[in-house]
This record gives C-alpha cells, sequence and structure tokens, in this order.
C-alpha cells in the first residue's frame, strides 16, 4: 500500500514537531531538582536595577522569554495573571512575577516594562547586557537561541520552565508554559503555606 504525498507531509510535519519539542526539553537541560540551580541576580528594569533579594518576604514567579514572542510567552504571562487572580489578595501580595527578557537587542527597559504591565502592572520585566542575561540564564540552567532572521526580524527558542522560587530565593519547583492557571495557583498556595 503506497501512503498518499499529503499523508506523507503530514506525518514529517508530525515527526519535526515531536522532534523539536524533545530537543527543547533535552536542551533545558536534565536538572529536575530544584536547589541545585537559582540564587539571587540583578539585572534592569525601566526603573534601574533590581535583585532578586529585593523582593524579601515574598515567592516569586521567575520566566525567561522575549517580547516579540508569538504563543509561549504570552500565554505564559496570561496564565500567571489568572492563577495569581485565583489567590486571595493577601497571598497574591506575597507574590512577585519577573520576566526576564533574553532579547536585550529588541527589548528595551521602556519596551519590556510596557510588556509586562499589559499582562498585570505588578509584573517586572528585566534584562540586561548580553553578558549579564547569559549569566543568568546559565545560573537558572535555562537556555536561549537567537535564530537566522534579517535585521529586527528573527525568533528565539529559549526554555520553557516557569520557576517557582520561595522566599529564600531558592528554586521550590519547576512549571512549565502550559501549566494551568489552577496549577499555578495550587503551587503558589502550597509554597506560601510551607513558609
Amino acid at each position: 500500500m503506497r501512503l498518499k504525498p499529503v499523508v506523507l507531509l503530514a506525518m514529517l510535519v508530525v515527526l519535526a514537531i515531536v522532534g523539536t519539542l524533545l530537543a527543547l526539553k533535552k536542551a533545558e537541560g536534565t536538572n529536575n531538582h530544584p536547589g541545585k540551580v537559582g540564587g539571587d541576580f540583578t539585572l534592569t528594569s525601566a526603573n534601574g536595577p533590581v535583585s532578586l533579594s529585593d523582593f524579601e518576604g515574598k515567592a516569586k514567579l521567575v520566566f525567561f522569554g522575549y517580547t516579540h514572542c508569538p504563543d509561549v510567552c504570552p500565554l505564559t504571562l496570561a496564565n500567571v495573571k489568572v492563577g495569581l487572580k485565583q489567590l486571595p489578595e493577601a497571598l497574591r501580595n506575597q507574590v512577585q512575577t519577573i520576566f526576564v527578557s533574553v532579547d536585550p537587542k529588541r527589548d528595551t527597559f521602556d519596551h519590556l516594562s510596557e510588556y509586562v504591565s499589559f499582562f498585570d502592572p505588578s509584573f517586572v520585566g528585566l534584562t540586561g547586557t548580553k553578558e549579564e542575561v547569559d549569566r543568568v540564564v546559565r545560573q537558572y540552567g535555562a537556555f536561549y537561541r537567537i535564530e537566522e532572521g534579517d535585521g529586527k526580524n528573527y525568533t528565539v527558542s529559549h526554555s520553557a520552565r516557569l520557576y517557582v522560587i520561595g522566599k529564600d530565593n531558592q528554586i521550590k519547583q519547576y512549571l512549565y508554559h502550559d501549566s494551568s492557571s489552577e496549577e499555578i495557583a495550587e503551587a503558589i498556595k502550597k509554597l506560601l503555606a510551607a513558609n
């Protein structure tokens, strides 16, 4: 039995998608043990330098991405926004969401601030020089790669972990871009109950 060209093409597309997803998972590293990576860092917002430790007494949600991301970043930030809204205000006030841009070439401080504020005014957008960003990316076991493109028209492949960080600035749990708002809310409740 011969397969029709359309079926073969569909199979190739599915295999390419699966291969890409597996490569992204592998590139994120095999270290799934919170506490072995992470910690305090300092990058820059539209209002100046910001350190993780500036948010003393708060849990943190940290995500690495870029503002021109067509899907993963907006989905993650939207789910975080909805997840936080499911919490009582007293718990919500104990959480700081931080979006770290791995694309400082396009993501100026003001543009980054405007982008994260679209999701929630309390969210903080940080970036820095390529060297500064690379240092924090390594520190967190994350990754990114600038894909080929012309001028400012390019995409960035990047890890899709949402880091759930305790008040002690240590990673307590990993969630992902497709974690539901309910999963995010439950992770925060569990984290804050343990502190």
